[in-house]
């Protein structure tokens, strides 16, 4: 199993000098991939229930947040080691062509590093921005998913679906991995089974232990039923946890604390068939500390 690091695209952190770094620190640690996230938009409106009962807005990390797809083709610049992924980008807010063309260009200009985290979206305001409706999900997705491969296949390009069509065309670049991945950010029985048709992961975020387990269980499952080789599919989990210089102790957020409790959770995840996991925290507000936690915990990782 290996490690992520999600690139300070949004939050205290966030900066072009800050992207720099952390993308250049996490490959020479040794770290496998770097990740970035889409948001479109920050409502005035309150849209997200809390804990309390009230309804909230977006937290004020979602202030600011840098283009994904432009911050990873900016950052394969500056590595050549280290995969680029997105975890997740909208899809639906996108045009297919569009979209193939951005994640192909990004694999030529790193020479196949790229990795297609993808999700349906799930925010009214966003599709309304995008002019896309919310009902498009679920067999719209599928379908967009199909609409881009084939921009990715051999010239000339043809689709023909119920929501997107592409006249006969040449549509380059193509990819420079033979099967760019395709990952789907999904937390339901359901999403984990609709990805194992046509995915070639599953992107799922960290809430318990037995979560995660259930839902690399109920994807790989699925794929073999629908006679895929479950051993050949990823499932890449996502923490939006703090990583901390003390133990947190009981209560505390799964794969969230110090490095040394963490490592004892990768250890079982790893023993479980979990392929990778990516460290996100939008509320880090000291590089230098994060960069020292993280450098501990890839070390205790490595030697676990």
């Amino acid at each position: 199993m290996d490690l992520g690091i999600a690139l300070p695209t949004s939050g205290p952190l966030a900066s072009v000098g800050n992207i720099a770094r952390v993308a250049r620190e996490a490959e020479q640690l040794g770290y496998a991939a770097v990740w970035t996230y889409e948001r479109l938009l920050r409502p005035m409106a309150p849209i997200l229930p809390g804990p309390d009962g009230k309804v909230h807005r977006l937290p004020e990390y979602y202030r600011e947040t840098y283009e994904p797809l432009e911050t990873l083709s900016y950052v394969a610049a500056l590595t050549e080691r280290i995969k680029l992924g997105t975890s997740v980008v909208d899809a639906l807010y996108h045009p297919p062509v569009v979209l193939a063309r951005q994640y192909a260009t990004l694999d030529r200009l790193s020479n196949g590093r790229a990795i297609a985290g993808i999700g349906q979206g799930w925010m009214p305001q966003e599709f309304a921005t995008a002019n896309v409706p919310l009902q498009r999900r679920g067999a719209g997705f599928d379908e967009f998913v199909a609409a881009m491969r084939a921009c990715w296949g051999p010239d000339p390009v043809a689709y023909e679906g119920r929501f997107y069509g592409i006249e006969a065309s040449e549509i380059n670049p193509k990819p420079v991995q033979a099967r760019l991945p395709v990952l789907v950010g999904s937390n339901s029985d359901a999403g984990h089974r609709r990805a194992a048709r046509f995915a070639d992961g599953i992107n799922p975020i960290a809430f318990t232990y037995e979560q995660v387990v259930a839902a690399a269980a109920t994807f790989r499952e699925a794929a073999a039923e629908h006679g895929r080789d479950p051993a050949v599919l990823t499932v890449a989990v996502r923490a939006n946890v703090p990583v901390t210089t003390g133990p947190l102790g009981d209560g505390r957020p799964y794969l969230g604390g110090s490095p040394a409790e963490i490592t004892e959770d990768l250890k079982r995840l790893a023993e479980a068939g979990v392929d990778h996991v990516l460290f996100a925290n939008h509320e880090q507000d000291d590089l230098d500390e994060y960069l020292g936690l993280m450098a501990d915990l890839q070390a205790r990782h490595t030697q676990a």
